[in-house]
């Protein structure tokens, strides 16, 4: 989202694990069910660097005919890879990772799911360097005159919960006069603006862009400069991996592999 979020109060679902990427090498057990990276970074299950994240949002996490794919996924099998390591996924509530419990209590080593860094959550776990810049954009059905959040007065605009985008519409409704209504997820909220139920919806551009792509009764009208970064999310104090991980991202920008991932999702190279 980006993906960012405040509070929600939801029950946390059952995990859903799933195995992506080849591992190019073995973890050495050290506890029951835990192990180390290649460097010696302990991870919470031996083989295996384990990614909470929360679907769908495409592109960067979803479900494609029983498989978990996406920017995200390929980026840290990249990561994991690197790191001696295959990835597992966790599918879980986004308030368990912006919360930063699902880290903190080792449920996950890492989250990855197009998540903002904000001082809010950074009270609340670690953060990668950012490997993304994204902005908020404001969906609307094709034709409507909105092409601003002034334009929506006496309207209802669609949030997704606990993101950035959210928290966007709600700073500036009082000064537009419009009611914000809040949805679970993605596919929620652009649903509601397809079938009428709100007049816009806001969420990060590169996930409204992915949506507009094959729904061309809808379109972008306008994009707000918020300067959001996606980071890749760690226990708070888990020094040694947030080193290892940044290594990671770093030696993936310098070798072309991140350009390539970038421009599978996107079509074109990152600017």
């Amino acid at each position: 989202m980006a993906r960012r979020r405040t509070t929600r109060a939801l029950a946390l679902l059952p995990a859903l694990a799933l195995a992506t990427a080849a591992a190019a090498g073995c973890a050495e057990s050290t506890t029951a069910g835990g192990g180390t990276a290649d460097g010696g970074v302990e991870v919470i299950k031996a083989g295996f660097l384990t990614t909470c994240t929360h679907m769908d949002y495409k592109p960067f996490q979803f479900h494609d005919q029983g498989k978990i794919v996406g920017f995200d996924v390929d980026l840290v099998d990249a990561i994991a890879k690197d790191m001696g390591l295959q990835q597992e996924i966790v599918d879980t509530p986004f308030e368990g990772i912006q919360s930063g419990e699902d880290l903190n209590t080792r449920r996950c080593d890492v989250a990855a799911a197009a998540m903002s860094i904000t001082p809010a959550r950074e009270e609340n776990f670690d953060f990668s360097d950012p490997y993304f810049d994204a902005t908020q954009a404001l969906l609307v059905k094709k034709g409507q005159p909105i092409r601003s959040l002034g334009d929506l007065r006496g309207k209802k605009l669609g949030v997704q919960l606990s993101t950035t985008g959210e928290t966007y519409a709600n700073d500036n409704k009082g000064a537009n006069g419009y009611e914000v209504v809040q949805f679970e997820d993605l596919p929620l909220s652009v649903t509601a603006v397809q079938t009428g139920q709100v007049d816009a919806a806001i969420n990060d551009n590169s996930v409204l862009a992915d949506f507009v792509k094959n729904n061309p009764e809808v379109e972008i009208t306008t994009e707000f400069t918020t300067g959001d970064q996606y980071g890749i999310g760690m226990a708070t104090g888990n020094t040694a991996l947030k080193d290892r991980v940044n290594a990671a991202l770093k030696k993936l920008k310098d070798n072309g592999e991140y350009d390539k991932i970038y421009e599978k999702w996107f079509g074109k190279k990152p600017e």
